[in-house]
């Protein structure tokens, strides 16, 4: 959410930034925000000045009946009260004024950075850089399914029966490599001196409505049918919640913290084949990396966190790229994304693996999570979020790089001592 000072000072930068994020239905709303907070301002103003001219009125009757004179004193009193009727509707029109004009500006997407390229959608995304030389072996390579159910660590048709689709049972050797993929994630986001977290996994509704767009509210999260509790899409949404209504001592940031957290999504939409068995689904886990900092320091620390999950991938022999997302294919809050595509040996192409982003400082305004510096003035902190590893998808990627010839998985040696030391999965079908 942008700040209406900036867009009742440059409308015009507001409309050219939705027309770039081709959203041009909500072009409307800008001049409708300029007329209901100039509504807003006006009511202000005169409950203001009726303020003012209560309190002097207020002193003007103690000084009449001071002084005797009753009926000058009771036309007063009866002016403030015609005055106080008043007051009360202007009030009530500000606050529902201010509600409406809320409403409409969470709608309106948040000005994206200068360096984002301008595109349609993710399929007009900028590759920025590979890390790591994508390999095709010389022997036929499974769909990851097919790879997990070898090595007997996977049961769909269980799962369907117990869930519906979507779901999955990890079974053995895969279950095992899923949690031990996730403890490595950790301890490598500790060494790089981050707060390890568990989050809760339910949040509330003002904390949903500050963290994410109604759109991707609408398309991701489940609602606890009769409390006001959703299942967390991600722990980034109560990572962030927990600064809610909070001012940070300036000199107590940046705060850096990798969050542990299952995931529910809805997914909705139907899906190619190439997302079939367990690359999209509605339950998952993940280990995910968050920033609130200072706004000069947010740059810096979007090239430190997409680093991070490179780095990561790439201590597992996984090749990977990182894309930069055009400006159609932001969500309405960021600022600047890029995505990690892990290579995938079997499609002889790159998928999506982590997503980074900077939100500058609109989900703070939401959160009202404010710094408060050492000359005591207080601003928004910006606030950043980065999948650290996602499994079962980095699953896919892990297995598809380390599948050899024979069926059997090669584990690379950073992640052995998280699996009792095996160097092989060994393919049991």
């Amino acid at each position: 959410m942008i700040d209406i000072k900036f867009l009742r000072e440059h409308p015009d930068v507001v409309k050219q930034n939705i027309k770039n994020k081709f959203q041009d239905s909500k072009l409307p709303l800008v001049d409708e925000v300029m007329v209901l907070d100039e509504k807003a301002r006006t009511a202000k103003k005169e409950a203001d000045d009726l303020r003012a001219n209560r309190n002097k009125l207020s002193k003007q009757i103690g000084a009449l009946m001071a002084q005797g004179k009753k009926e000058e004193a009771e036309a007063a009193k009866k002016e403030v009260t015609k005055q106080a009727e008043r007051l009360k509707e202007l009030e009530t029109q500000e606050t529902e004024l201010q509600e409406k004009i809320r409403n409409i500006m969470l709608s309106i997407p948040n000005i994206i950075d200068p360096s984002v390229p301008i595109g349609r959608d993710d399929s007009e995304n900028v590759e920025v850089q590979k890390f790591g030389e994508p390999v095709v072996p010389d022997f036929e390579i499974p769909y990851h399914s097919e790879i997990m159910e070898a090595l007997n660590g996977l049961d769909l048709d269980s799962a369907r029966k117990v869930a519906g689709n979507g779901f999955y049972y990890l079974m053995g050797d895969i279950a095992r490599l899923h949690s031990a993929i996730i403890s490595y994630a950790r301890d490598f986001m500790i060494d790089r001196g981050f707060t390890y977290c568990i989050p809760p996994f339910m949040i509330r509704s003002n904390v949903v409505t500050g963290v994410m767009s109604f759109a991707e509210m609408d398309a991701m999260m489940y609602k606890i049918e009769g409390e006001d509790l959703y299942l967390i899409g991600t722990s980034e949404h109560s990572m962030i919640g927990k600064f809610i209504d909070t001012i940070i001592p300036e000199e107590e940031l940046p705060k850096t913290l990798t969050s542990y957290s299952p995931c529910f999504r809805k997914e909705k939409g139907a899906h190619g084949i190439e997302e079939r068995g367990v690359y999209r689904i509605h339950q998952f886990e993940k280990q995910e990396m968050i920033v609130v900092c200072k706004p000069e320091d947010s740059p810096m620390w979007f090239d430190k966190l997409w680093q991070n999950t490179v780095d990561l991938f790439r201590s597992l022999d996984i090749p990977v790229r990182t894309l930069e997302c055009c400006s159609g294919d932001l969500a309405d809050l960021k600022v600047k994304s890029v995505d990690v595509e892990a290579w995938s040996p079997r499609q002889k192409k790159y998928f999506e693996v982590g997503s980074c982003s900077n939100l500058g400082d609109a989900q703070a305004r939401r959160l009202q999570i404010r710094v408060k510096a050492e000359d005591g003035s207080k601003y928004l902190a910006h606030t950043l979020n980065n999948t650290v590893v996602a499994p079962p998808r980095m699953l896919i990627a892990f297995l598809e790089n380390n599948l050899q010839a024979d069926g059997s998985v090669r584990i690379p040696e950073k992640l052995r001592p998280y699996m009792g030391g095996k160097e092989f999965l060994e393919k049991t079908k």
